[in-house]
């Protein structure tokens, strides 16, 4: 589907409008429109953008959709598809370069943010450690494990090696729960315990274990279980 000279001239007021004032007054529409224009720039993506907004209810489930799903809507592909995932990786790695080195506890918010960004929308449970130096910066985020957390998933000897191959004094464990329940299982508490009693070993310490569930957020230290 080419584009015609009139949305040829719609989009081109879109970009103005965008380098003038950034996002402020734009439709969530027109935001999937123009990144879904990425991937195929001579095509109409208004309507394709509307239809993406009417099926998945907000900009928020557009950007996180299933490639798959986004394709049962007519109009878009692949390349489009690029578009939308391209922007999501981009937001990724904004937020996670901007918190690294920074102090964990004076950029709590930031780290929030990130991991929520990261996490909230994955399909399986995936495991997280924050390694924090003795100023309490932050050295370094991995994912280490993934699938069902229980303990025979999550190693402690295997957390504990990648805290001392990156100098760490303390600790942060992150993990998702995809069902939206932010409370801890049994499993969580007992993982949470065995890691605690590891990095106490070997003189590191944990300041947290947060469970990232939507929107929602639980802290082990909050609760008092660390």
């Amino acid at each position: 589907m080419n584009i015609s000279k009139d949305n040829k001239g719609h989009r081109q007021r879109l970009r103005e409008k965008f380098l003038k004032n950034g996002l402020d007054g734009f439709h969530d529409y027109e935001i999937i429109e123009l990144l879904l224009t990425l991937g195929t720039p001579r095509s109409d993506c208004k309507q394709p953008a509307k239809d993406a907004l009417k099926k998945f209810g907000s900009l928020k489930a557009v950007l996180e959709a299933d490639p798959q799903d986004l394709k049962t809507i007519k109009g878009i592909g692949d390349n489009n598809i690029f578009g939308l995932k391209f922007s999501q990786d981009v937001a990724r790695r904004y937020l996670h370069d901007r918190i690294i080195d920074q102090d964990y506890l004076k950029s709590s918010n930031d780290v929030l943010e990130y991991l929520q960004h990261n996490l909230r929308d994955k399909n399986k449970e995936i495991f997280m450690v924050i390694y924090l130096n003795g100023r309490n910066q932050i050295i370094k985020m991995d994912e280490l494990f993934e699938g069902t957390l229980n303990t025979s998933a999550v190693y402690p000897r295997e957390v504990m090696k990648r805290a001392l191959d990156n100098n760490a004094a303390a600790l942060v464990f992150v993990h998702n729960h995809p069902s939206g329940n932010p409370n801890p299982s049994q499993d969580d508490i007992s993982i949470t315990k065995k890691l605690k009693d590891a990095a106490l070993a070997i003189d590191i310490s944990v300041h947290d274990h947060l469970i990232i569930a939507g929107n929602d957020i639980y802290s082990f230290a909050d609760h008092g279980l660390v």
